[in-house]
């Protein structure tokens, strides 16, 4: 009799057990890999919400990295002509003005002006007092009034003030130079030497020189990505690129900021991977096998090496997708799942060729077998003290 009340004991222990297990009880880090394939196919309630379940093969990694976005300096930000400094609120010029004889306007200057093949002998100089661009952009020329000298260079300025003397002056010839430089800078900081502020010259400084003029960077070239923001336009190289490739290293314009980024791309490795955590990763970006690598392989305890998942917010035109109609989200990206069978040696030159993406989000499922020894783990946990009791008070 005692001998069945053990066994019934122990059979509402394993029966409980196995309940528990059954409801989702035991722990795991995340879905099976059974879980995220029904979610492609159909048999999955997440199906109805749109996600995409894609394998990854040597075609789709090709079709991917094909279609990837590379910002490129030379399309976004202009072409390579030469810099021509343009004035602007705050610059001091000064404005000097010949005015051939016999002098009507000017005829209280001094003749001692530089002699030049252009100006006729007895010319007069009148040079005016040093003046700050106005916040409306403006100069003040006698006789003429305001003129607008914000957005010109110097040399379209002096035109514009010789043309509007023209009537009133002698044959006029005006001279314009940029006395103090207030407005021709450009802004280097991140991950630099030392932050700087560049003022621009006639020369035309260009990427690299504002990276040398901070001087140079403090992490390897390869990690470094260099920004370029310009008004409401922001584009990104990775400096290697811009190092190698003479198109890329574009001239700058005053007011552009140039930022230096130390590996400014990240992907979270969650599940039966070596460690999860956010992983930053350089510029150039790294395929599927360094991103494996980076979070400490596969536990080979617990591991299911078919169940290896990329998780990406991807866009519309990256690939034909299997589920329609397609889910986006707000911004317009799909929900995609990247399935990749580590199982298969194949993909181990697949997953040297997929490219990760920022915030991609690397997930391991756990191995049947090791939901397999939880259980059992839960069983004998509850089991265990239930025997043991029995045979106490036998």
């Amino acid at each position: 009799m005692q001998s069945l009340n053990r066994s019934v004991w122990l059979a509402a222990a394993i029966g409980g057990a196995i309940g528990l297990a059954a409801c989702g009880a035991i722990p795991t880090s995340g879905p099976s890999r059974s879980e995220i394939n029904a979610s492609g196919s159909g048999t999955n309630q997440v199906s109805s919400q749109g996600i995409q379940v894609v394998n990854v093969t040597d075609q789709i990694a090709r079709q991917l990295y094909a279609g990837r976005k590379n910002t490129d300096f030379a399309a976004t930000l202009g072409d390579n002509s030469a810099f021509q400094q343009q004035l602007g609120v705050g610059d001091v010029v000064e404005v000097s003005i010949w005015e051939a004889p016999p002098a009507t306007l000017f005829g209280g200057g001094t003749s001692d002006a530089p002699t030049s093949s252009s100006l006729p002998t007895g010319a007069r100089l009148t040079k005016l007092p040093t003046q700050v661009i106005d916040g409306s952009g403006n100069i003040h020329v006698p006789f003429v009034g305001a003129v607008k000298a914000s957005g010109r260079t110097p040399s379209q300025l002096q035109a514009l003030v010789a043309a509007r003397l023209k009537n009133i002056a002698h044959d006029p010839q005006v001279l314009v130079q940029l006395a103090r430089n207030e407005t021709s800078y450009v802004t280097v900081v991140g991950d630099v030497s030392s932050s700087t502020r560049m003022q621009l010259s006639a020369r035309g400084e260009r990427v690299l020189d504002a990276v040398a003029a901070a001087g140079g960077v403090k992490q390897p070239i390869n990690k470094i990505m260099i920004q370029v923001t310009r008004g409401e336009t922001v584009a990104l190289e990775p400096l290697e690129t811009v190092i190698r490739d003479p198109r890329q290293n574009v001239p700058l314009r005053a007011g552009d900021v140039v930022t230096a980024l130390f590996q400014p791309y990240s992907f979270t490795a969650f599940g039966a991977t070596g460690k999860n955590e956010e992983i930053n990763f350089e510029a150039q970006g790294i395929t599927l096998a360094q991103a494996l690598a980076r979070a400490g392989g596969l536990q080979d305890s617990r591991s299911d090496a078919q169940g290896v998942f990329i998780f990406r917010l991807e866009d519309q035109q990256a690939l034909n997708w299997p589920n329609q109609p397609v889910r986006t989200t707000a911004n317009g990206k799909v929900p995609v799942i990247y399935h990749i069978n580590l199982k298969d040696p194949d993909s181990f030159f697949v997953a040297q060729s997929f490219m990760m993406d920022n915030r991609d989000v690397l997930y391991v499922s756990n191995a049947p077998v090791a939901e397999l020894q939880k259980v059992l783990n839960l069983v004998f946990s509850v089991a265990y003290p239930i025997v043991s009791g029995v045979q106490t008070f036998k």
